[in-house]
């Protein structure tokens, strides 16, 4: 058996590469738009790519099913349900999909999706009974997915207990589960790091899977839930079809241009210290870029990439075409770019001591705050961009923090765009800082 997971940790997704050593065919499960890695795992197992399935039209991310069916002419297997716009082969629910001694079996399971799949993953040459389970955006390790993208919360909720205690629950406890995401996913709010389980462990320790009524199961599924991106209608759209084929790659630039939109995708410390006016601000190199660059960025006007080398400027490129922003302008060098200005950050000492002379923006979620911190404004990192700031003061001294200081940057660079003049992000460590044990 040919069998690989494969993460695109910047947004938490997995995809899977499976199939059967004796023909060396193999077929790909919710491939990612950077096919780079899927390419590299063929080569590895000297396999040959036959089929493409998708688990369901994501919402999240742009599938690359367009570039493997445009490029290598592969077919794509997806649920009727799903209604897409390019050609397909149907799979609805007990579809049987076989390559060499490997067979995948769908199984409808709606909540996420109305048309979503998990499949059942059967070595013959072991047994006949599923070896492993490929569950999609229905079960993660830890919890469950949010059902509230497609449809209305309730209804995807409804809908979800009725797959999970129905068709999932039914497998015996050894069956291993795969899912379609990780942690730093929006799909879901709980789910665990660790990139696979098994149904027996999840059964007990998976609080989502608890004996409870489908009326409790409903209300806790669509408790806590992050804000959605605004560009998910957009990415359903997309991998609904036509095929998306492979982004063209920006090119390096000499001199920013004045009508573009400015992302400066260095580390954050780096950042701080030299950020062109009027730039938004969000690290590359850290997972969430994707997501939170989502929330700042027009995907309809191409953005201007500012980088420490080519390297970094197109791993960014990826991560934003992954989210739907298709096309950049271009990127340039930040040792190019003119016209900067430093947000001096604070060490969460510094913080500490000057805190009562501070305007305090806390940029956290409201599901992060057990304690709101005395004095600070809390307005979160997902709407800080569009946010009426009429109560604060832009010419005050001001200081932006959140949990780890992974965001304070990202915070500072939009209030600095929005007028405010002294800016100081908070950075080492933020409010889980056992320095802040007893600070209210």
């Amino acid at each position: 058996m040919i069998f690989e997971q494969l993460i695109h940790h910047d947004l938490g997704c997995a995809s899977y590469l499976v199939g059967c050593q004796q023909v060396n065919e193999a077929i790909v499960i919710d491939p990612p738009l950077d096919v780079c890695p899927l390419e590299a795992a063929l080569a590895h197992h000297n396999a040959r790519l036959v089929g493409v399935i998708e688990t369901h039209t994501h919402a999240d991310h742009i599938s690359g099913h367009g570039i493997l069916a445009l490029e290598f002419g592969l077919p794509i297997w997806v649920s009727p349900i799903a209604e897409v716009a390019f050609e397909s082969r149907p799979m609805p629910d007990g579809t049987s999909i076989r390559v060499g001694n490997i067979e995948l079996v769908a199984v409808h399971t709606p909540g996420h999706r109305p048309e979503h799949t998990s499949l059942q993953v059967i070595d013959h040459t072991r047994s006949d009974e599923p070896w492993l389970v490929l569950t999609g955006d229905s079960m993660f390790v830890g919890d469950v997915a949010r059902p509230d993208l497609a449809i209305a919360g309730q209804e995807g909720a409804a809908g979800l207990y009725h797959s999970l205690q129905e068709r999932l629950l039914t497998m015996q406890d050894g069956v291993e589960v795969f899912p379609g995401h990780v942690a730093g996913s929006l799909c879901g709010k709980g789910m665990s790091a660790k990139p696979s389980s098994t149904l027996g462990f999840e059964r007990r320790f998976n609080d989502m899977l608890q004996p409870m009524g489908e009326d409790a199961f409903v209300v806790a599924a669509n408790f806590g839930l992050s804000p959605k991106p605004p560009n998910l209608a957009r990415i359903v759209e997309y991998n609904r079809g036509p095929l998306v084929p492979r982004p063209i790659q920006p090119k390096q630039l000499t001199d920013l241009p004045s009508d573009a939109p400015l992302l400066d995708v260095r580390a954050t410390v780096d950042a701080m210290h030299g950020l062109v006016e009027g730039a938004y601000h969000v690290p590359a190199d850290q997972n969430g870029f994707g997501t939170r660059a989502g929330f700042l960025l027009d995907p309809d006007v191409p953005t201007v990439l500012i980088a420490e080398d080519e390297a970094q400027a197109l791993r960014a490129a990826r991560r934003l075409q992954a989210i739907g922003h298709l096309t950049q302008r271009g990127w340039i060098l930040a040792s190019d770019a003119h016209g900067t200005t430093v947000l001096q950050p604070l060490t969460i000492e510094e913080f500490l001591e000057e805190r009562d002379t501070l305007q305090i923006i806390d940029v956290r979620a409201d599901d992060e705050l057990p304690a709101p911190l005395v004095g600070a404004i809390q307005i979160s990192l997902t709407s800080l961009h569009d946010a009426s700031l009429d109560a604060l003061d832009p010419t005050r001294r001001t200081a932006v923090i959140c949990q780890s200081s992974q965001r304070a940057g990202i915070g500072a660079a939009v209030l600095a765009r929005r007028g405010f003049s002294d800016v100081h992000p908070v950075l080492g460590a933020g409010m889980g800082s056992p320095l802040f044990a007893g600070v209210r």
